[in-house]
């Protein structure tokens, strides 16, 4: 039986999920990509607390932007959560993809929050 896309998406979501749990020493990175932006959180999954928040809706960086479904915007965005991350002096993270593919737009995001100072 072929799956859609949606489908496989939601398998991969479950499946990271399943292995990838934010603790107070390492909290989780998750990322939520739609079609137009790009969001990324800091989460406890103890408490069940948002430490850290970023994305392309912001004005801040939406005013930086040409637009915020690209490869420049997500890096921008991992930037700047590493950067938030930091000055709470968080260190260490879990990646949590979302069930997306380590590709595009998620890579830059995770590249660019590993330059930046983010250990994942």
């Amino acid at each position: 039986m072929k799956l859609t896309r949606r489908e496989s998406k939601q398998r991969r979501h479950r499946r990271v999920r399943g292995k990838v749990q934010g603790s107070p020493e390492r909290p989780r990175l998750a990322v939520f990509r739609s079609n137009e932006h790009i969001y990324a959180q800091v989460i406890d999954d103890t408490q069940h607390h948002t430490l850290v928040s970023a994305s392309t809706v912001e004005p801040e960086v939406k005013s930086n932007l040409a637009s915020g479904a690209n490869c420049q915007a997500s890096a921008q965005i991992g930037k700047l959560i590493a950067v938030r991350s930091l000055e709470k002096g968080i260190t260490k993270v879990v990646f949590d993809r979302g069930g997306n593919l380590y590709h595009g737009r998620i890579k830059a995001l995770a590249e660019a929050a590993r330059e930046a100072g983010l250990d994942f």
